[in-house]
């Protein structure tokens, strides 16, 4: 288990929900990543690389809502600037994306 935090640190986390618009193969990346577009509604379109190439299709990704963090800094992944993190729950042989179980809309606050 990751060290106890407050709940003031915690809240300064905001997570979103967003559909994916496009994804392709990063290229560039060290380990095998997509690059995922995702649309937060009225926040605007963000990018990300996401290590998903094991358990996810680019044809089954398009369309699928997400959630991320957008508030951490800019990270740049190969030669690509990553303006989100999106979340799942990770073991050794899966990675499986979090997301609502009903459409909601983009750029709705994940509490």
């Amino acid at each position: 288990m990751i060290k106890d935090i407050n709940f003031d640190d915690f809240s300064k986390i905001d997570i979103r929900v967003g559909s994916i618009i496009d994804a392709y193969l990063n290229k560039d990346s060290v380990k095998s990543a997509f690059i995922l577009i995702i649309d937060f509604g009225p926040l605007g379109i963000l990018k990300s690389s996401a290590q998903l190439t094991k358990n996810y299709k680019v044809e089954n990704l398009l369309g699928v809502q997400v959630t991320a963090v957008i508030n951490l800094p800019v990270k740049q992944i190969g030669k690509v600037m990553s303006s989100c993190l999106v979340l799942a729950a990770v073991n050794q042989q899966n990675t499986t994306l979090i997301k609502p179980s009903k459409k909601v809309l983009n750029g709705t606050i994940v509490a």
